[in-house]
């Protein structure tokens, strides 16, 4: 695909997209719990634990670390006295996510200027 078929600004011709990179969101846990979250209304805690392959302390403190950013809300609740978590990824998680995955296509589909030999 030639240069002029992407649209990249000036700055983005002079440095590697990868410089654009969410570092909150491109670790691989993170990445695959916004994934999911994106495709989903809303997901309880057990069902993303089991879902991610994570413990409970492990799939916790990335929930905090997200909470902490905006990108995810979580809502505790108590059905039929048993307490329940719910987390739903916010209208800012979901940008985020989106401006990350933009810009990953832009790497993997960025022209090579290979030197002619």
């Amino acid at each position: 695909m030639a240069a002029s078929q992407h649209d990249f600004s000036p700055e983005e011709q002079h440095h590697h997209p990868r410089l654009q990179l969410n570092e909150a969101i491109h670790q691989p846990v993170r990445l695959s719990l916004m994934a999911l979250l994106a495709k989903a209304k809303r997901a309880d805690f057990a069902f993303l634990r089991d879902q991610l392959e994570l413990g409970d302390s492990n799939l916790s403190r990335h929930l905090t670390a997200l909470e902490e950013l905006g990108y995810i809300e979580i809502e505790k609740v108590f059905e039929k006295k048993r307490a329940r978590t719910w987390v739903t990824l916010s209208p800012t998680g979901r940008q985020a996510l989106e401006d990350h995955i933009r810009i990953l296509r832009q790497i993997v589909e960025q022209p090579l200027d290979l030197p002619e030999n």
